[in-house]
């Protein structure tokens, strides 16, 4: 792995210093911030591992400015980040931030204006950085009323269905399927074929000694990685979109206007939560890292993954145990939610992902916009979407680097591509974060089994409401 990156961070120099314009912009824009440390914050991740092995020294080299990059647990990122915000103590002068929480730092006043900054000082502005470049991911990440840029997007991706092809291809484990459930085996299109299908493997697992369970669950019990598989992945494929929330009334309960405690969000926990009989034992203390994980060591069947995680599990035999023999497809949906995504009416999932943005507590915001346009530059693009299954570029689609690596991955990047637009980031509130702490512990009780699933979310649903009310949303 590191002789891999060693001659990306190579390649990513060489390609720059072929384009003497470009390399005499960064030499000249760098040459009064030389010797700058810029210091940063992100997941652990993939994509931010290019970007610390690869991007960061490419960046150095060609700028004389050092990045400092602390990747860490998701936890640590978000509180790391907001506490240096909130203080304004200047620790880090780029930030991560999630698609689902830039519109409370944006409510906040967290963020320098990239756009803004750009213009302000057109000797900063990269002849190589186009915000046009971007998917309409960028578009998560502009301001509302004035659609100026706010964060440069490192990382997209949606959250997918993998299986094993070599389980579900296996004739005599179709001939046995079919002979208990009367149909035929496939990666599954409905919820009923999704837990017939991790019924059946959990069973040809415990018969045949094998560490093998039917499904993932990403239900970490105490942990919000479970709140948001739930209201960002099963709830959508089932038709509660927005977390159930009607903004209009300020309601969640159904007698409101909301339909975070609906028959159908009702029917939708108690799939999720009954799926935790057919995974692994690890499953109640499983955020996204540990899902990836387990399907990676061969001991799930099927799951809901995000797509950061699927080249290297289909493609790097030095972390996982499937390579080769991992299928991509749309997760299961329920009736209509298909036709309503389509239609722009709903969503079949989660489109997650994340950008860089600049503090305006940083006390080196000229170093650090041109690092994020480095970042940002169509010419990094392909070998970091091949090293971390994300694409924030469009024009990355159609590189020779990444079509040959989208065939390693059963089309993964063919179906971000295609399908993509089904797919949705979360509900642009400003109170994301509060009412994800008051609703959140109610899906940790059904996870645990202290509540049931209707209980659970009759009382998150009240419990939404009263925050919402207390935030002045709602009548």
């Amino acid at each position: 792995m590191k002789k891999q990156f060693l001659f990306a961070t190579t390649a990513v120099a060489a390609v720059l210093v072929s384009a003497p314009a470009l390399a005499d912009f960064w030499a000249d824009a760098a040459q009064p911030y030389e010797g700058v440390t810029i210091r940063g914050i992100s997941e652990s991740t993939p994509p931010s591992a290019y970007v610390q092995d690869v991007l960061a020294p490419a960046f150095e080299e060609l700028t004389g400015i050092t990045v400092e990059f602390e990747i860490t647990s998701w936890d640590q990122m978000y509180n790391n980040a907001i506490q240096d915000m909130e203080a304004d103590t200047g620790i880090y002068d780029f930030v991560y931030i999630e698609q689902d929480i830039i519109y409370s730092y944006l409510a906040r006043d967290f963020l320098v204006n990239i756009t803004q900054s750009l213009a302000d000082d057109p000797s900063l502005a990269s002849p190589d950085f186009n915000a046009e470049d971007f998917t309409s991911f960028i578009d998560y990440f502009r301001g509302p009323e004035t659609g100026d840029v706010y964060g440069v997007p490192m990382e997209a991706f949606i959250k997918v269905y993998l299986y094993r092809k070599d389980l579900f291809e296996d004739p005599e484990i179709q001939a046995a399927f079919a002979e208990q459930y009367g149909y035929d085996l496939a990666p599954a299109i409905t919820f009923d074929q999704y837990r017939d299908n991790a019924e059946f493997f959990t069973a040809y697992g415990d018969e045949n000694g094998l560490q093998l369970w039917g499904s993932t669950v990403q239900a970490a019990s105490g942990h919000p990685a479970s709140f948001y598989e739930f209201f960002e992945s099963i709830a959508p494929s089932f038709g509660i979109y927005n977390w159930g929330i009607n903004l209009e009334t300020g309601g969640a309960t159904v007698e409101n206007g909301g339909t975070m405690n609906s028959d159908l969000a009702k029917e939708a926990l108690s799939f999720w939560v009954g799926l935790l009989e057919f995974a692994p034992p690890e499953a109640t203390a499983s955020t996204w890292d540990e899902v990836a994980a387990s399907f990676a060591a061969g001991r799930a069947a099927q799951g809901w993954v995000y797509g950061e995680n699927a080249a290297w599990i289909a493609t790097d035999p030095d972390r996982s145990t499937v390579v080769g023999n991992v299928g991509v497809r749309l997760p299961p949906t329920g009736p209509y939610v298909m036709n309503e995504a389509a239609a722009g009416m709903g969503y079949i999932g989660y489109y997650d992902g994340g950008a860089f943005g600049i503090p305006h507590s940083s006390r080196n915001k000229e170093a650090a916009l041109l690092w994020l346009q480095f970042i940002g530059q169509p010419s990094v693009q392909a070998e970091w979407a091949v090293a971390g299954s994300r694409i924030v570029h469009a024009a990355t689609y159609t590189d020779p680097l990444v079509i040959e690596q989208d065939a390693r991955v059963d089309g993964y990047y063919s179906l971000m591509r295609e399908s993509g637009p089904l797919f949705a980031g979360a509900p642009p509130y400003p109170f994301h974060g509060q009412v994800r702490e008051v609703v959140a512990p109610f899906i940790y009780n059904a996870i645990i089994g202290e509540m049931e699933p209707g209980d659970a979310l009759d009382q998150a649903a009240a419990a939404a409401e009263a925050e919402l009310q207390r935030l002045g949303y709602g009548n």
